[in-house]
């Protein structure tokens, strides 16, 4: 629900290609029960082929990606799910309270840590496919990397100040309502001062974005040639991997910093604003979230 979504990842990025995405964030994200317990069921085989979108993988690397996301899915339903269902305890007790900036972005510290979980996890995979890519294959990469971001220049950057700002308000109020409900002019003013008083830097975000498919692409390339070892490429991905959550640019890392304190301020505040009926909406949507989660843990025998 951030601007960091913008800003820095409009393109793949290596926490999605260990990650393979949606397993973690499927079961918070997804807008309707039904839709939330078939998109957590398929998120292997929808991951594999947003994957493959870039990479395009030969046979036996697709069998490899296929069986690990399929064993991370079930890591993930073994060992991840119940703290999900914690977590959303703990939400449904704070949502009809007044909340705070320090609140939320304590919260948002609470889910770091899940995604680490998964990279982490996915590590091994990372590691015996990535010395596998032929050239062929990072040149397709490279071009998925220059489609996506022309795309989101022309959405992005090549607007003007209103257009931008009028398409993350949509998009923001679009989001928040999955939540709350309908918002009322009032919140969409709190919305808006408090998008229009962030610090979010479009061409900041998007230089970082071409940091790290840059990094991508230098730190892969040489792997098929190499005469390392097991240990030595899985070193050199970690590493890889590190720069990509943690961005060696400490002009970034202040501007990211500012940014997730701004939409903590921005959070809050519109919390604060919302009605006695959004916040039982809220309260309801997250029990629905927390009943998926339940029903998509596996079965003890």
């Amino acid at each position: 629900m951030s601007d960091s979504n913008q800003s820095s990842g409009q393109s793949l990025n290596l926490r999605h290609i260990i990650g393979a995405l949606l397993l973690a964030l499927t079961a918070l994200c997804m807008g309707a029960c039904s839709a939330t317990r078939l998109g957590y069921q398929n998120a292997p085989e929808l991951g594999y082929w947003w994957l493959d979108s870039y990479f395009d993988f030969n046979n036996a690397q697709s069998l490899k990606l296929r069986e690990d996301l399929a064993s991370l899915q079930a890591w993930h339903r073994e060992t991840e799910l119940p703290i999900y269902v914690n977590m959303l305890s703990g939400l449904q007790k704070a949502a009809l309270l007044d909340t705070t900036p320090e609140q939320l972005c304590r919260l948002y510290g609470e889910v770091r840590p899940r995604l680490q979980a998964i990279l982490d996890r996915m590590e091994p995979t990372v590691s015996t496919l990535a010395p596998t890519l032929t050239s062929v294959q990072l040149d397709h990469l490279a071009q998925q990397f220059e489609k996506r971001n022309r795309k989101w220049r022309e959405e992005w950057l090549d607007v003007t100040a209103d257009q931008r700002e009028n398409r993350r308000i949509r998009q923001m109020t679009e989001r928040v309502e999955n939540f709350y409900g309908r918002l009322g002019e009032p919140q969409i003013a709190v919305l808006r001062a408090g998008l229009a008083a962030s610090p979010m830097d479009a061409s900041l975000g998007h230089r970082e974005s071409r940091r790290r498919q840059q990094d991508i692409l230098q730190t892969l390339r040489p792997l098929p040639t190499a005469s390392q070892g097991a240990a030595s490429i899985a070193s050199t991905l970690r590493g890889l991997l590190e720069r990509s959550l943690d961005s060696p640019d400490p002009l970034y890392r202040n501007y990211l910093e500012k940014l997730t304190q701004a939409h903590c301020r921005t959070f809050a505040a519109l919390h604060n604003s919302s009605t006695p009926a959004q916040r039982l909406r809220l309260l309801e949507t997250l029990k629905d979230y927390q009943d998926d989660a339940r029903a998509l843990l596996p079965v003890k025998r």
